[in-house]
Order: C-alpha cells, then sequence, then structure tokens
C-alpha cells in the first residue's frame, strides 16, 4: 500500500478552504441580485413594452401582448393575474434580454469555486491513492463539488440563475457540515470498501443526491410560487418580488419532475449495485443494515412521488411536498443514520 502525501493532502485541505470562500461570495452576490430584482424586472417590462410598439397588432412578442398561439404563451411570474406581463415562459427562458451584473459575477465566481473544488477532490484522491469518497467528509465534499457542477451544466441550457442563491448556500452549507461536522483526517480505506464497486455505486449515489438537492430547491420555489399565484388571483400583493423573475409553480413542478426521474433511475442502480457489493463483501444482498433500509426508503419514497404524480394526479403542493419529503430522508440518511446508528456502514470516519 503507497504511503499518503501529506503535502498534497494539505494543498487539498487549503484549495477546499478557498473554494468555500469563493461559494460563499457567489451566495452574496446572488442573494443581492435576489434582492435587487425589482430593477431587473422593470428593465424586461421596458424591453417588453418597446417590443411590443415596434411589432404589428397580433403578434407574439412577450407575455400577455398581442395574441398568443395555443400553448406557446408563458405562465410564470403573474399568470392569469393581470398585474403586469410575465416575464418567464413555460420553458424557463426569459423574454427579454435585460443583464443583470450581479448575478453573471456570483456565475463566474461559481465557476472558479467549482475549478477550485475539482482542484481539492481530485488532489485529496492523489494524495491517498484511492478515489475521494471513503468517509462522510469526502462524501460531502464530493457532493458538493457535483450540486454545484450540475448547476452550471444545467445553465448552460437553461438561465436558472433564480435557483443560484438556493444552490450555492445549499453548496456553503455542505462545506460547512463536511468541514465543522465530519473532519476526518486522510487515510486508506477499510478493507470493506476496497473494492471496485466503490467507484461505482458510491460515485452514482453521490450524482444521484447532487440531482435531488436541485430539485429540492426546485421544489421549495415551486411551494412560494404557487402560494404567490393563489394570493394574486385572490386579487392579493403580488411580493415577493423577485418570484416575477421565477417560472411558474407549473413548470418549476415539471422540470423537477423530470430531473427527479434521472435521478430515481440513479438510486435505483445504487440500489442494486449496494445490493452486489455487499454479497461480495458480507456473503448476502441484504441484511436488512440501517443504511440499507433507509437506502431502500429514500427509494421508495421518490417511486411514490413520480407514480403518484404520473397516474394519480398529485401535483401541485403534494407532488412538492413529496420531492422535499424524500430529500429530507436523504439528508436523515446521510448525517443521522450514519453518524448515531451501529451498522456494517459505518463509515463515517469521524474521529473519536
Amino acid at each position: 500500500m503507497q504511503p499518503i502525501n501529506l503535502q498534497l493532502a494539505s494543498y487539498s485541505d487549503l484549495f477546499m478552504l478557498i473554494a468555500a470562500l469563493v461559494y460563499a461570495a457567489a451566495f452574496i452576490l446572488f442573494a443581492l441580485d435576489m434582492a435587487n430584482s425589482s430593477k431587473t424586472i422593470r428593465a424586461l417590462e421596458a424591453e417588453l413594452a418597446a417590443d411590443t410598439a415596434r411589432q404589428p397588432e397580433g403578434q407574439l412578442v412577450g407575455a400577455g401582448v398581442g395574441t398568443v398561439p395555443p400553448g406557446q404563451g408563458p405562465t410564470a411570474g403573474t399568470a392569469g393575474a393581470g398585474t403586469g406581463p410575465e416575464l418567464v415562459d413555460e420553458d424557463m427562458d426569459y423574454l427579454g434580454t435585460a443583464r443583470r451584473p450581479v448575478a453573471n459575477v456570483a456565475v463566474a465566481l461559481m465557476v472558479i469555486g467549482v475549478a477550485l473544488h475539482a482542484f481539492a477532490v481530485i488532489a485529496r484522491g492523489m494524495a491517498a491513492h484511492r478515489v475521494p469518497w471513503g468517509n462522510m467528509y469526502e462524501f460531502c465534499t464530493t457532493g458538493a463539488l457535483l450540486v454545484a457542477a450540475v448547476y452550471l451544466l444545467f445553465l448552460i441550457r437553461k438561465d436558472i440563475r433564480f435557483l443560484g442563491t438556493f444552490v450555492a448556500g445549499l453548496v456553503v452549507i455542505m462545506m460547512c457540515a463536511a468541514t465543522i461536522g465530519f473532519p476526518t483526517p486522510l487515510a486508506h480505506l477499510q478493507p470493506a470498501l476496497q473494492s471496485p464497486w466503490i467507484v461505482i455505486h458510491v460515485s452514482i449515489a453521490v450524482l444521484a443526491s447532487a440531482l435531488f438537492t436541485l430539485t429540492f430547491s426546485m421544489s421549495v420555489l415551486q411551494l412560494i410560487q404557487h402560494r404567490r399565484e393563489a394570493r394574486i388571483r385572490a386579487g392579493g400583493s403580488t411580493r415577493p418580488a423577485f418570484m416575477q423573475l421565477v417560472p411558474s409553480a407549473l413548470s418549476l413542478e415539471n422540470w423537477s419532475y423530470r430531473i427527479n426521474a434521472v435521478g430515481f433511475v440513479m438510486w435505483t442502480f445504487t440500489l442494486i449495485a449496494g445490493a452486489i457489493w455487499a454479497e461480495q463483501a458480507w456473503g448476502r444482498y441484504w441484511g436488512w443494515d440501517t443504511k440499507e433500509v433507509w437506502t431502500f426508503v429514500i427509494w421508495v419514497i421518490y417511486a411514490g412521488y413520480l407514480h403518484a404524480r404520473a397516474t394519480r394526479g398529485w401535483t401541485g403542493e403534494r407532488a412538492a411536498w413529496l420531492s422535499i419529503i424524500g430529500f429530507a430522508a436523504l439528508v436523515f440518511n446521510f448525517t443521522i443514520v450514519n453518524t448515531y446508528f451501529p451498522g456494517l456502514h459505518s463509515y463515517a470516519g469521524i474521529p473519536e
């Protein structure tokens, strides 16, 4: 077994800290952009009004303007309320090109943070000559990296800067939890983890968790937007103002459903791969270990969510709450089960 490269490990710790600080700065800027949303909304409304003045009557130029062909109209923000133009369509595309310099800087910081973070994670793995997810600290830091990376990848296709505050905040929380709650000196893997299955099983589990983290953020926003839209239909307040830059509750629900479906497939593979690994390590596929049970509970919750929404009409707030409950079970499995429930999967790595 090759010795641990302590110098490379120290570089990993340093870059992990710097990445956390960069993420924190991005979170602050995303929050400032959200607080300054009224200015962005006014700029978008002015642009749409100018487009309206230049277009012939009856031509689609923006939300609530002219004659909208069936199925092509935007539905976000103040949908059906008559309180102003809608700024985001069903496919989460903005109807306008108003710049958001603060949000753009925040995105740039997220890119820098991901680059630093990736170096830190890779360096930790290289220092120990193994994959860098052998304990809770490493699982959490790798998970935070994938959450940020998946967010940026989605940002290439869709303008989801409205999720920036939530995603950056969750990444900062995960980094703090890893550093403060699960500090673990770099060491070699326990014998049971020294298997090729750790690459397959854990990597897919981390990626699925990253997708579920994104849908959790979308489900929280869906609840806020759903109640805002109901309040507007009743003639009430349109606040909070920044929600006008967020897609409609229905659009958030549809996208959350799609992403959860992908995450569920990955979690199913995680469950199957874990069973195969367990047979190789302990001579049985399933032993009702606490970790195994909770992994199955998470699978059941998300399976119920997908089934209920697809066949039982569980839409709106009920679907959002099921998604949130699934994520809560995921967090419980990672934190409480790993830390306080003894079993064959007790690989927290936290020093006593």
